[in-house]
């Protein structure tokens, strides 16, 4: 399996011994492979635990001791996406096809979990767990519901412009979801074309991207008790992004498949796991706008993992975040607009959460639960900010920005809303 065992110590064969084989055609991850064991063999070496390495692979349990190494010895050559030396050998020796750490969950009695950010980091593979996605329970839809539940309305003022943030410092904190949302966002907060949401008279349509963009949803319901279940189904393309120039849609949106998705500025051809900005034409396109695209570099990175929507900052300059659900874990106001620098990565949306807003928002009504469809809608700019701090007052007065669509609770909402009865006038509009 590995050329390297021809010169290897009987410590290192045993390693080796142990490694899972993903199935990789390339030789350069086989030999990626090999360098990872060797230099792990050569750090713990120096601390005596290779011992305790060998004894956790043979012997499979969270109850094993910690395996560590100085974090600052992580490899960073090794690394891919500064995602940390533990995500190389739990893939090496329990999941191949493992990719990133927002997938990994540290078991209970790990002292030196990678979260923890101690001097040491624990690489034992059996110190952590795979994140699955929790099942979410189905939303119960009353037979009839009163859609005359007044909603709050907070004065217009404290929406003339959205307020600012900056990255929130330590772990992100388990906060209880608040009962309601205000009714009114900010001027420019959803898109000012109608991509993705539709108005008309007595009737309202809010279609997630992917295959089912312009076609009704047939909602899988079924009866339970005094109402209907209806029940939240992953579609094929978790999220579309478009990318805005100023106030102008640029190019086709990007429907992602895959759990990672690096949106960047340079001028490769765009795949099912990387959306390239360079290549994009804009005949509106002015010198702010040109120079904003060539810093934004590498971009951003968006993991979907277990049910929750990370985003992280791969550039240069930083990117400015506007992700309602966030805001509410945090306690800032929906329309905060959050500064994300350089290498720090933000928990932009969370599947659980929004399963408890929903199911609130049932009981309230037609109304409640239609406007929703601003908390499955987050915005990004690159380079330039926006807000009450900035000198762009809009996300539109950004030169270079994207809005991201989260498919599933978009179609979820639909489902939901073929089950309740619409108001006789119009909905609210949110553009």
């Amino acid at each position: 399996m590995f050329g390297l065992l021809g010169s290897s110590t009987p410590a290192m064969k045993r390693l080796l011994s142990f490694a899972k084989n993903g199935g990789a055609d390339e030789d350069s991850d086989e030999k990626w492979s090999e360098q990872a064991i060797k230099s792990l063999a050569k750090n713990l070496k120096k601390s005596g635990g290779i011992e305790d390495l060998e004894y956790a692979l043979a012997n499979p349990d969270r109850r094993t001791k910690c395996v560590t190494i100085a974090r600052s010895l992580d490899g960073r050559p090794l690394v891919p996406h500064r995602n940390g030396p533990h995500v190389i050998y739990c893939r090496l020796w329990r999941w191949p096809d493992l990719q990133s750490h927002h997938e990994l969950r540290p078991v209970e009695g790990c002292e030196f979990a990678f979260h923890l950010k101690k001097d040491k980091v624990c690489i034992n593979p059996y110190h952590y767990a795979r994140v699955e996605a929790p099942v979410l329970p189905p939303v119960l839809v009353p037979p009839h519901v009163h859609n005359d539940i007044p909603i709050e309305k907070p004065p217009l003022d404290e929406y003339e412009l959205p307020s600012n943030a900056n990255y929130p410092v330590g772990p992100e904190p388990v906060i209880p979801v608040p009962l309601s949302l205000p009714e009114s966002p900010p001027p420019g907060y959803l898109s000012d074309d109608t991509s993705g949401i539709e108005n008309s008279p007595g009737a309202c349509s809010v279609l997630g991207g992917g295959s089912s963009v312009g076609s009704p949803i047939m909602s899988p319901a079924s009866t339970l008790g005094e109402g209907v279940a209806v029940t939240y189904t992953e579609p094929a393309y978790w999220c579309s992004v478009y990318y805005y120039e100023m106030q102008h849609r640029v190019g086709e949106p990007f429907n992602a498949s895959k759990p990672i998705l690096t949106i960047d500025g340079f001028t490769d051809p765009s795949n099912d796991e990387r959306f390239c900005l360079g290549l994009l034409s804009n005949i509106h396109r002015d010198n702010t706008i040109e120079l904003t695209r060539r810093n934004i570099g590498r971009g951003l990175r968006l993991y979907y993992v277990g049910g929750e929507v990370f985003a992280e900052c791969v550039s240069e300059n930083s990117i400015f975040v506007q992700s309602p659900n966030c805001n509410i874990r945090h306690h800032w106001h929906p329309a905060t607009v959050c500064k994300l620098p350089p290498g720090c990565h933000l928990k932009i949306f969370n599947n659980q959460e929004f399963a408890a807003l929903l199911s609130q928002s049932v009981q309230q009504g037609f109304e409640a639960v239609y406007q929703l469809t601003r908390m499955c809608t987050i915005r990004i700019s690159f380079v330039k900010g926006w807000g009450a701090e900035y000198r762009r007052q809009t996300v539109t007065s950004t030169p270079c920005w994207i809005e991201i669509h989260l498919n599933g609770p978009l179609q979820w909402l639909d489902k939901v809303l073929t089950q309740m009865n619409p108001p006789t006038g119009p909905c609210t509009s949110f553009s």
